[in-house]
């Protein structure tokens, strides 16, 4: 039986936790307390063992082991295929592992995955001993269509890149899989489904993909312009067998569904609510999704959700300019951004704003009015979770194209390594420390005394004060990611 190894390894150059996989962008967290589970390559590893295949899903990264362990699992194991998914910032240190690794076994079989070999699937080949790189969002099929074909002789799938004879080759543009719900559910057990979770989720907790992905495509998104360019969604009954089965076997609190947006389509979500309080399950778990400002514009929409057992909603704010949110293809406003905020926190949701600064376009003043915004909401009680990031423009994306055409980088625009956000790879009118201070600031909002003083005042009992207190946790780790 042919062994295979989906590894997520502890790197030997690391400023803290790697965020690499289904985090949309790439950080360095200095929090102990966010590990996103690997939706796809989970789904991968699961569809190699249903085909009798031997699978090992190593995810060294949450279980906060060493690189030397990593090497130490692999030499016991022996796969004759490894799998890494990769990110920007990290795509040196893994052609450093697979050359390493390569040197002691040269008949074993390397495999890159993930949104910068898509976008970049010739440079691996040319800079590294990979065998094969899968350039294509559904890469959980691809994978298995590549295993079989080098176990049995099938046809290669398309969307694979490879060497042969010194000459790049490829199997031709990947195609996205039509009907989602041929796809299994996760083997949990499998892929160690325990390690992961956030602060602001109830465990116990775990994730599911009810889509792939989102259809709005803003500039600076990997995953949309490079993975998944059209939205695809699982049936509503093949998602809630799922969540009934989670639920029963593993007595879950809180699912995260990591679509990218998952309101896209009002019918299926108004299919979803009705068919979740049908089943009773809006009163048996949370359920928490990914989700835009222009989707909660009414109020009724917003009860219906939470009535059917939504907790959270996770949703761009990005910026408090309207001029920005036009040119990076946010299609929304601020006036949407205030309604929705509005609408939804007094249906009960619980909303978590996602934030960006370090726009090349944008003065300090700028940045100053998306910290005051995402203040005034957070301070209001409109919205109750924050996350800021520094702008990062992803090869592949029209940001990075955006960049290069208009000579924006301050960086190298292919030093890789430093498009982790520990800096700004981008120039603004301000200087990078000042951008990651405004970041910095941004992460602050928590310790302002009103918003301390509505949370203290939430608190209801035992897990509320737990809840509460993670949370204070992770925010002080997110601050140190911003003092470097």
């Amino acid at each position: 039986m042919i062994k295979v190894m989906i590894a997520f390894p502890s790197l030997p150059e690391s400023k803290g936790i790697p965020q690499l996989t289904q985090n949309r962008q790439f950080q360095w967290y200095h929090s102990s307390s966010t590990f996103i589970y690997p939706i796809i390559p989970a789904t991968a590893a699961t569809l190699l063992k249903e085909n009798d295949f031997n699978v090992d899903f190593y995810d060294g990264i949450a279980q906060r082991e060493t690189f030397n362990d990593f090497l130490n699992r692999y030499r016991v194991f022996k796969p004759e295929i490894t799998v890494f998914e990769t990110k920007t910032p990290v795509i040196k240190q893994h052609w450093k592992i697979i050359d390493q690794l390569k040197t002691e076994d040269h008949n074993s079989l390397f495999v890159l995955i993930g949104d910068h070999v898509t976008a970049l699937p010739k440079e691996s080949l040319v800079n590294s001993k990979v065998d094969y790189v899968i350039s294509g969002g559904d890469f959980d099929v691809i994978l298995l269509g590549l295993a079989q074909h080098l176990r049995d002789g099938s046809a290669l799938p398309k969307g694979i890149w490879y060497k042969r004879n010194g000459e790049l080759k490829t199997s031709g543009e990947a195609h996205l899989t039509t009907n989602l719900d041929d796809l299994p559910w996760i083997d949990r057990e499998l892929t160690k489904w325990q390690l992961y979770g956030e602060a602001y989720l109830l465990r116990p907790v775990t994730y599911l993909m009810s889509g792939r992905d989102c259809p709005y495509r803003c500039t600076f998104c990997s995953w949309s312009n490079i993975l998944f360019p059209k939205m695809r969604y699982r049936s509503v009954r093949n998602v809630l067998d799922e969540v009934e089965e989670l639920r029963s076997k593993y007595k879950i609190k809180e699912i995260f569904d990591d679509t990218g947006t998952f309101t896209v389509s009002k019918k299926w979500v108004k299919e979803f609510c009705r068919e979740m309080q049908t089943r009773g399950l809006s009163d048996e778990i949370n359920y928490s999704i990914n989700s835009r400002f222009d989707h909660f514009q009414d109020y009724e929409y917003c009860k219906m959700l939470k009535k059917s057992g939504i907790r959270i909603i996770k949703v761009g704010l990005e910026s408090g300019n309207n001029a920005t949110l036009q040119r990076i293809r946010k299609r929304l406003t601020t006036q949407q951004i205030y309604q929705g905020a509005k609408s939804a926190s007094k249906a009960g949701l619980t909303v978590f704003l996602t934030i960006m600064v370090g726009y090349p376009w944008e003065s300090k003043e700028d940045a100053e009015k998306t910290v005051s915004l995402a203040r005034e909401l957070m301070i209001k009680g409109w919205a109750s979770i924050l996350q800021g990031s520094v702008i990062i423009p992803y090869p592949g994306t029209p940001l990075y194209q955006e960049a290069l055409t208009n000579n924006w980088f301050s960086v190298n625009p292919k030093a890789w390594e430093l498009f982790d956000m520990t800096q700004p790879v981008l120039q603004t009118s301000m200087n990078p420390a000042n951008v990651m201070k405004m970041c910095d600031n941004l992460w602050r909002i928590y310790l302002h005394p009103k918003y301390l003083l509505r949370r203290l005042t939430k608190i209801r009992g035992l897990d509320d004060l737990r809840f509460t207190m993670n949370g204070l946790s992770s925010v002080i780790g997110h601050i140190r990611d911003f003092m470097r």
